[in-house]
């Protein structure tokens, strides 16, 4: 064995083993300056409870269904601006696409962009504007 050889960096098959997530995503939030109103809001957009902890004060968090279901919160960021613009987080409406719009303008929202069915069977997709002035994407599979 060379020296060369010796001092060689470990194989990364180590880390290679480990098992991925099944998803890209694995967390987002949504800047909102006013979070029980936000809460309000989403909370009666897609009819389902947010949840809160006591350890994390400025945040809500959406629902998961599974251990391995990606979710995320609405976060209070004092210093973050509404985004109309860049990226765009794209919740869950499976089976009540059109109940979640109707629900988003009865409680202050507007859509930003109607229904419009994804090519190769990916489903539906639509965007609103929260109150805090944030783009929403919604997508549904059926």
């Amino acid at each position: 064995m060379t020296a060369a050889t010796a001092e060689a960096p470990q194989s990364t098959t180590q880390t290679a083993t480990k098992s991925r997530r099944p998803n890209n995503m694995v967390w987002f939030e949504l800047p909102v300056s006013d979070l029980d109103r936000a809460v309000g809001f989403y909370e009666t957009a897609f009819a389902i409870q947010l949840r809160t902890d006591a350890r994390f004060p400025d945040i809500a968090m959406f629902p998961r269904v599974s251990d391995d279901a990606v979710t995320g919160a609405l976060a209070v960021m004092p210093d973050s601006l509404p985004s109309l613009g860049g990226a765009v987080v794209y919740l869950n409406c499976d089976g009540d696409l059109d109940g979640v719009l109707a629900r988003t303008q009865a409680a202050g929202g507007s859509v930003l962009q109607e229904v419009a069915q994804l090519p190769g069977g990916m489903g539906w997709i639509a965007q609103i504007r929260d109150l805090d002035g944030n783009r929403v994407g919604l997508h549904a599979t059926f």
